[in-house]
């Protein structure tokens, strides 16, 4: 019974969620409250619970990287950018999207995709500004890159992170079985814009005249500034790289970053707080409570496993039921909470393969499904809700539907080419 509560009240706050009838960050904090109160969220364990309740390495990984992007932001590099990008593309609306894109996806392994979107979103509402045209499908399309990106390595994509931890997965292991993938995914994705999008490419000749006319070095205010932040970010970068090797988790090594950004940047503090997006942060929060609910009540664990009841041994089908089924459960769930949750019901599948090969195949097309299900929804991937926070911050309000009737077409298209791949590779 409290299963079946729990659940209506996940459906009913994502209902109002996807139809935007009411401020989404109020739905999650009345559902959250909800599920507290009736006691299907673990108590106050919820603030303390790795796996069911709050991901604080999620809310400070966030934290840490908006405070560096706002002292980042003071130098004025953005606009740098913005220019750089407009006079390369000539304001040609493919081409640049392809280039912001692409900037995105080689990013995306090697930074987490949060820590991309939010240093390529500031840039991409700039040049939008300077052109003239709308900056909701470059946020999109380069949000969607990000994910799909993302999943080529171990920790681009927070996910990745929790399933290498628990299936033993290495930085290189993801390198060899998950990016050879991804790379075809983004190809066949990129050329896929062009229809995707086709509505939205707008060209005007006067505003580009104006940017080609701009010199774009005269965007940078404060040169020493930059040289510093460029020095703690480079920091940071390598910090998330060497993840594996020195044990500090990422949050840990943004939060770090952003103390010694304030403090060799010598800015007023409540100057680079007013960056922050508190709405986004708080509405994470409330989602992890929400999905504790589930977790806690058995929803999900009841789920998966009755998937993997109808395997029957079957491991190539019980390899498309957690593709097709992360990709589908990730779209609704965020996909953290979620792969931390079916992350023991996989590893006991794995446990009764016949083989090793078989077992990692089977981790594989979880992590495919999950990391590609980011792309389904608005709420899908934390990637997701940041870049809707930062559009809606500047003007450029992008709903959850708009994003989502993009982001369906895209998990359809990725999963299914991941499908074959996984079929191909590992079974055939």
């Amino acid at each position: 019974m409290n299963a079946v509560v729990a659940l209506a009240i996940f459906v009913v706050a994502f209902f109002f969620i996807a139809t935007e009838k009411a401020d989404k960050v109020k739905v999650v904090l009345i559902a959250a409250a909800a599920m507290t109160v009736l006691g299907f969220a673990p108590g106050a364990d919820v603030f303390f619970s790795e796996h069911e309740g709050i991901d604080w390495k999620v809310i400070f990984l966030l934290l840490g990287m908006m405070i560096i992007v706002g002292v980042i932001k003071q130098t004025g590099v953005f606009d740098f950018l913005a220019i750089w990008a407009a006079k390369k593309s000539s304001g040609r609306p493919y081409r640049l999207m392809v280039m912001l894109m692409v900037i995105t996806a080689i990013a995306s392994p090697f930074l987490d995709n949060v820590t991309t979107i939010m240093l390529v979103a500031p840039v991409t509402v700039v040049v939008c500004n300077r052109l003239h045209i709308p900056a909701q499908p470059y946020l999109i399309a380069e949000v969607l890159a990000s994910n799909i990106g993302g999943a080529a390595t171990l920790i681009g994509d927070p996910p990745n992170i929790i399933i290498g931890s628990r299936a033993g997965l290495t930085f290189g292991d993801f390198l060899v079985h998950m990016a050879p993938i991804v790379v075809v995914i983004f190809a066949v994705f990129v050329v896929f814009t062009r229809v995707l999008f086709r509505k939205s490419f707008q060209y005007n000749p006067e505003h580009v005249a104006a940017v080609m006319a701009l010199q774009e070095r005269r965007a940078i205010t404060d040169v020493r500034l930059l040289v510093r932040c460029l020095v703690v970010l480079g920091l940071v970068v390598v910090g998330f790289g060497l993840h594996s090797v020195l044990h500090i988790d990422p949050s840990v090594v943004a939060m770090v970053g952003a103390g010694t950004m304030l403090l060799v940047s010598k800015l007023d503090v409540s100057d680079v707080l007013h960056e922050v997006e508190w709405p986004t942060l708080v509405f994470f929060m409330g989602l992890f409570v929400m999905v504790s609910g589930l977790v806690h009540t058995g929803v999900i664990t009841t789920f998966g496993e009755w998937v993997i009841d109808q395997v029957d041994g079957d491991f190539f089908a019980a390899a498309t039921a957690l593709l097709f089924g992360s990709a589908i459960l990730g779209a609704f769930f965020d996909n953290i909470p979620y792969v931390a949750t079916m992350a023991p019901v996989v590893e006991g599948l794995v446990a009764e393969a016949p083989d090793p090969a078989t077992g990692q195949a089977l981790w594989w097309a979880f992590a495919l499904g999950a990391d590609f299900g980011g792309n389904g929804t608005a709420v899908a991937a934390s990637a997701n809700v940041v870049a809707i926070g930062i559009a809606a911050r500047t003007g450029h309000r992008i709903s959850f539907w708009q994003f989502t009737k993009y982001g369906i077409i895209v998990t359809i298209l990725s999963t299914a080419i991941a499908w074959v791949y996984v079929w191909l590779r590992y079974f055939l």
